[in-house]
């Protein structure tokens, strides 16, 4: 394997790690919120659990992506504005997902129900819009966030001399 085939399979290894954490504190924080407020008592619980849980995991993921995956000096007001631009056009999409994957949508002799007892879809409609995000923000990340400014930051610079 060449060097640069070698160092983005361990910045892909690095970015899979960082993301499982962020995924952890959605889940969590999801989770948490789920139990302390049921969705009996408020109804549009579950997409604004997610939509709070997200943004926890985006800081998170930024942050250590930034500094130890793509180690860039890159200014990150500008890489939190384009990070914001990714998410303006992913959370209304992964939101509608999670309140249809919430909601859920039966169907009893041919009539079409909206189910908003069932106990399964927060985590799993959480878990699904992750895989999305992942698959989606890395490339996004790598190329428009951080593309030209990849290992510019002090500790890199100072390895390569």
């Amino acid at each position: 394997m060449s060097k640069i085939n070698k160092k983005e399979a361990i910045r892909s290894l690095k970015y899979l790690l960082f993301s499982a954490s962020a995924g952890i504190i959605q889940l969590g924080t999801t989770s948490i919120l789920y139990l302390i407020w049921p969705v009996e008592k408020f109804s549009n619980g579950p997409v604004l659990f997610y939509l709070i849980g997200l943004v926890l995991s985006v800081i998170w993921n930024l942050t250590f992506n930034r500094k130890f995956t793509f180690k860039s000096a890159a200014n990150l007001p500008i890489a939190m504005l384009k990070t914001a631009a990714f998410y303006v056009v992913f959370t209304p999409a992964s939101c509608l997902l999670q309140g249809f994957l919430t909601n859920g949508v039966l169907v009893e002799n041919s009539t079409l129900i909206i189910n908003t007892h069932l106990n399964w879809p927060t985590i799993v409609g959480t878990i699904i819009c992750m895989i999305i995000n992942f698959a989606l923000e890395f490339p996004f990340q790598r190329f428009v966030v951080f593309g030209k400014s990849i290992d510019s930051n002090k500790s890199e610079k100072n390895k390569e001399e």
